[in-house]
């Protein structure tokens, strides 16, 4: 493993995933979880990642190694001693319907046989998000590896609400100067409307989906930019909407600007993980160039080449040059409003 310190550091969940994608295709007991697809979004642009997760003793090592021979640094994967249920069921009905429940009847509808290794499967998206418990599998302070300390960036992934209310002060102390946070489901609903702006001092850029704003402000408000201005006023630099193909909505707080950024049209086969590849983009865009505008771009960019396949890495075989083109084209459609 390298001693040197990555620039850009991802924090997330890994899995072990179960999908069966919208053309009916299955991937069985593969490499996933949004951090994976957060790396692939920064890999595009030609950099590498610090990866800081969890896992158990029965994560296969061979995919640890895999993603070392990516290029990706995993001194930040701590191995715990025991074993912890990763397992991530995805199912398609077509492109936009998605379900993480209910594996046996999925695979009856494609008349599959059902792997004996998702018999007890728990939906993940059923377990609860408790305000003052740690899970094992949620992140520490001290996850962090010593030299991950001399990185400059950092974008966490979805997690539970109580991680995502103390890495980043943790993150800041350390050193680190760009932080992106992309809020988890599992608190971004009415009930926890005010525990939300908690967490926006210090973010330079909150990443929600115009779904979780829907939920989080339901019965109080449908304006997005009402809503957008109303968390940036709580210390938050940026927030970018994203809105699946209708693109994103940019608020820099400190311009007081307001953009609409298109999707870019490209052709879409799985939809798994194109937020989480966005914010890899993001991160690494907002790195190079310090510009919100073109973190965006490039976000957007890595969505639109994550989504033409499944899998997190599918997009790291494309051929070289695709992405930057891709920016060049995408420039042309931003629109300030």
């Amino acid at each position: 493993m390298s001693t040197t310190a990555p620039t850009n550091l991802l924090l997330g969940q890994l899995h072990r995933t179960y999908l069966i994608n919208p053309e009916g295709e299955t991937f069985l007991d593969e490499p996933g979880g949004r951090i994976l697809y957060a790396a692939a979004g920064l890999a595009l642009w030609d950099e590498a990642a610090g990866l800081v997760s969890r896992v158990g003793e029965d994560y296969p090592r061979n995919w640890l190694q895999g993603f070392e021979a990516r290029g990706f640094d995993v001194q930040g994967v701590k191995i715990l001693p025991a074993s912890h249920d990763l397992r991530q069921f995805i199912a398609y009905t077509d492109l936009h319907t998605r379900f993480t429940d209910d594996p046996v009847g999925h695979f009856a509808r494609l008349q599959m046989t059902f792997p004996k290794s998702l018999l007890g499967y728990m939906d993940a998206d059923e377990r609860t998000d408790k305000l003052d418990v740690r899970s094992q599998l949620a992140l520490r302070e001290s996850d962090l590896p010593k030299n991950y300390h001399y990185a400059k960036a950092a974008h966490l992934c979805p997690m539970d609400y109580l991680t995502h209310s103390l890495l980043p002060a943790a993150l800041r102390q350390a050193g680190l100067t760009t932080i992106t946070l992309d809020p988890g489901e599992t608190y971004m609903r009415a009930s926890m409307r005010d525990k939300v702006p908690a967490l926006m001092p210090g973010l330079t850029a909150f990443l929600p989906s115009k779904e979780d704003l829907l939920t989080l402000y339901q019965g109080q408000s449908e304006d997005l930019w009402e809503m957008i201005e109303g968390l940036a006023a709580f210390g938050c630099e940026m927030i970018v909407v994203k809105r699946g193909v209708q693109g994103q909505l940019l608020y820099d707080a400190a311009a007081k600007r307001r953009y609409e950024i298109p999707a870019y049209p490209s052709r879409m086969a799985d939809i798994t993980g194109a937020g989480d590849a966005f914010g890899g983009g993001f991160l690494v865009g907002y790195q190079k160039t310090f510009d919100p505008l073109q973190a965006v771009l490039h976000g957007n960019v890595s969505a639109s080449l994550v989504v033409e396949g499944s899998g997190p890495f599918y997009a790291l075989d494309m051929l070289p040059g695709l992405a930057e083109a891709r920016l060049e084209s995408l420039k042309e459609s931003v629109r300030q409003v």
